[in-house]
């Protein structure tokens, strides 16, 4: 990243740094890729949770978008975000929040996967995808479940069925573009499956939904879909480039820290984050390279060879060189800054309440809300 560590000057560590060059690389890339698909790109919000990553996102004009939480929801529908899909199974409780929405001009959208859901939705006249099983990852119904007609019934008896959804979170557990091809391959055949078997059932299928971060970026036919989705892409994380979906270059989140103290008896520097900064999640831990708690750059945002957080407690982070490595640490002294990639970047976005944002043009560093809640 090309920015001085004088930009940080007067911040207060641990704090969310966001690189807006690389982001906005990172969303032109799946932008061009959806339009050489044919498809519709709806971006999940679920990560970035902010205004102003979505402007950069939309180019100025609100767009679909899918969100995660209703608070998402509402946040966005208030900022002119009206066409939103809600791709958490719908729970019978939160119905009055979403007719509140449709209410005030917002075509939300919710899914489903069960003969309950599609009741109450129908009886509240909410419109809904249902939800299809690519990978037997999570929730879902294959194309050839009996009880997938019988909801849809339930559905387009009350005008309330919009067409059918998946997400192939299964395609995080294998890497490379060829794995994630076959991935992608497989969320477009059982969405369009189910959607022939709707049709064929004398009902109409308008959206077929697929998309997870791994296949958006792989896919290389969808033909029979209407609409890809993806959420981390935006930011993208140690996760995503140890499957080989991005390279460390294109991680645009980090977590800036000081250092605070040595133990170098035991090859250990200390810093002001840890996991309350951080986050708890070792997503890495399962694949090739165990990148601990993050790789750790200098502050200027280049990586520092075989340097990982290895250890977190609360309020500090360990480094030291990850399991293997020779040579003798570096100098690092005391109130040095650094960054930490993260392995999750939803999970450690959802530490912090804001972005300190690195400009794409020369300036100061930015302040961009973030928000949460359910």
């Amino acid at each position: 990243m090309s920015t001085h560590p004088a930009i940080f000057e007067g911040l207060t560590t641990p704090a969310l740094i966001l690189d807006e060059a690389r982001m906005l690389r990172n969303l032109a890339r799946l932008s061009q890729h959806a339009a050489d698909l044919g498809v519709t790109l709806r971006p999940h919000m679920k990560t970035a949770k902010s205004l102003e990553v979505a402007e950069r996102m939309s180019g100025g004009t609100p767009g679909p978008i899918t969100v995660s939480t209703l608070a998402e929801a509402e946040v966005f529908a208030a900022a002119g975000y009206n066409d939103i899909l809600y791709a958490v199974g719908i729970a019978p409780g939160k119905l009055p929040r979403v007719q509140a929405l449709r209410a005030r001009g917002c075509d939300l959208v919710v899914i489903l996967d069960s003969v309950a859901q599609a009741r109450a939705v129908a009886e509240a006249g909410i419109p809904a995808l249902i939800e299809i099983d690519s990978d037997g990852h999570r929730g879902g119904l294959s194309a050839e479940d009996p009880s997938l007609l019988e909801i849809a019934r339930i559905l387009a008896d009350a005008g309330a069925l919009c067409g059918v959804v998946t997400h192939a979170g299964e395609s995080y557990g294998v890497s490379g573009a060829e794995a994630h091809a076959e991935f992608a391959e497989r969320e477009r055949a059982a969405t369009v499956a189910a959607a022939e078997a709707l049709r064929a059932a004398g009902m109409a299928c308008p959206v077929v939904s697929v998309g997870s971060t791994p296949t958006a970026h792989a896919a290389r036919d969808l033909a029979g879909v209407t609409e890809l989705r993806a959420g981390v892409y935006m930011f993208f994380d140690l996760v995503m480039a140890g499957i080989g979906v991005c390279t460390t270059d294109d991680i645009a989140l980090s977590v800036l820290a000081s250092v605070i103290g040595h133990q170098p008896d035991k090859g250990w520097v200390l810093i002001d984050a840890g996991w309350m900064a951080m986050s708890r999640d070792r997503g890495t831990a399962a694949q090739a390279v165990d990148q601990g708690y993050g790789i750790v750059c200098d502050a200027e945002g280049r990586v520092i060879p075989e340097l990982i957080v290895t250890a977190a407690n609360q309020e500090h982070g360990i480094i030291a060189r990850r399991d293997g490595a020779a040579g003798p640490m570096p100098d690092l002294p005391v109130g040095t800054l650094l960054r930490i990639l993260p392995n999750h970047a939803c999970a450690t976005a959802a530490q912090h309440g804001g972005y300190s944002v690195i400009p794409a043009r020369p300036g100061p560093l930015q302040s961009w809300a973030r928000f949460g809640g359910w």
